[in-house]
């Protein structure tokens, strides 16, 4: 019983810690920003969380090519 329970923590645990991360790993992986935007993207998503991220995806890049 104990070792259904802890499984059961460890999975949830485990699945907040992928959705907190997703909007890092995509970012990292985009092709719409580099260097120091992406970097400044990457940091508003760890400090702000998932707003930047939505912030990301309607508006990156900031500058035109």
């Amino acid at each position: 019983m104990e070792l259904i329970v802890g499984m059961s923590i460890l999975t949830i645990l485990a699945i907040v810690t992928f959705c907190w991360l997703l909007p890092i790993i995509i970012i990292a992986l985009s092709n719409r920003t580099s260097g120091a935007e992406k970097a400044a993207w990457i940091l508003a998503v760890i400090f702000i969380s998932w707003f930047a991220w939505i912030f990301y995806a309607l508006l990156a890049p900031l500058n035109k090519r």
